[in-house]
C-alpha cells in the first residue's frame, strides 16, 4: 500500500512541539539524508480539511542549492519514499497534484521576489479574500 499515491514536495510533518523549520531539516535528514541551510520562508499555504486530515499550515523554506555531488549521491532513505528526483520547474509542477503544483509556482514566484506568499488552499490569498 502507497503511504501517498504520486510526488510530493520534500518534507513532512512537524511533530508535537517542533518549529516548522526544524521539523523541514529533519525530515531532509530523515527521508534524503541531506543537509541542507535555510535562507528564509517562500509559502505559508493553509489547507482545509480534506480526506482524513483536519486542516493544516504548510510552509516552504528556501534550502538554498546543493551541489552536483549531493544531488547524485540522493536517495529515499525512508519506506515513505519510492524515488526521489531532480526536474526542471514545469515538468516537476506537471508532476504534482494541483494544489500543490500551485504552492510550487508560489514558491518560485516567492524565490524570484524575495517576499514570502501566503495561500489559502494553494490559492493566492489576496484573490481569495
Amino acid at each position: 500500500m502507497l503511504y501517498k499515491p504520486g510526488w510530493d514536495l520534500p518534507g513532512g510533518m512537524a511533530e508535537a512541539n517542533e518549529a516548522p523549520d526544524r521539523a523541514v531539516l529533519r525530515e531532509l535528514e530523515e527521508e534524503l539524508g541531506l543537509a541542507v541551510v535555510l535562507r528564509g520562508l517562500l509559502v505559508v499555504d493553509w489547507v482545509a480539511p480534506h480526506g482524513p486530515w483536519d486542516d493544516q499550515v504548510a510552509f516552504i523554506f528556501d534550502g538554498g542549492v546543493i551541489d552536483d555531488e549531493a544531488a547524485t549521491a540522493l536517495r529515499p532513505r525512508d519506506a515513505e519514499l519510492s524515488e526521489a528526483r531532480f526536474t526542471p520547474g514545469d515538468a516537476a509542477a506537471a508532476m504534482l497534484r494541483p494544489r500543490l503544483a500551485r504552492r510550487f509556482a508560489a514558491a518560485v514566484v516567492a524565490l524570484a521576489s524575495g517576499r514570502p506568499v501566503y495561500l489559502r488552499n494553494g490559492e493566492d490569498f489576496s484573490n481569495s479574500a
